[in-house]
């Protein structure tokens, strides 16, 4: 049962629980990397959750490809993450920015490929039987 719940739904959480409940700012700089290049890396609270979205987002078009009874679960949770993530991104003003449309532009990502890998698989394995003809 845990196996069906959609992984972005952490970033989702996360980014709520920064914007409602903490004063962190998504540009907020959680650490600076120096570079060879002798410039150093600032990478923000928003920047470490866009890549926190894409790893989890890598883990999720994994979890597409498997079919089994979850899987059907698995993408009406995924929509219902990209639904309250949309609305969210509309409605309230605290995640009108970047990087709360980038989580929700990979949470409709998974809710597109989820879709496509699962209807691929099923007409392979449903589609039409073949009668080899002998020639």
């Amino acid at each position: 049962m845990l196996a069906a719940l959609p992984l972005l739904a952490i970033a989702i959480l996360i980014a709520n629980g920064l914007a409602f409940l903490g004063d962190v700012a998504m540009t907020q700089v959680m650490f600076a990397l120096p570079l060879p290049s002798g410039t150093a890396l600032a990478l923000t609270v928003g920047d470490g959750l866009v890549l926190l979205g894409l790893v989890l987002l890598y883990v999720e078009l994994f979890k597409a490809t498997r079919t089994s009874t979850s899987t059907i679960l698995d993408h009406a949770l995924s929509l219902a993450v990209f639904i309250v993530a949309l609305v969210e991104f509309l409605i309230v003003p605290r995640f009108g920015q970047g990087t709360f449309l980038a989580l929700t532009v990979m949470c409709l990502i998974d809710v597109i490929a989820g879709f496509t890998v699962t209807i691929s698989a099923a007409r392979r394995d449903f589609g039409p039987i073949r009668e080899e003809r002998a020639g």
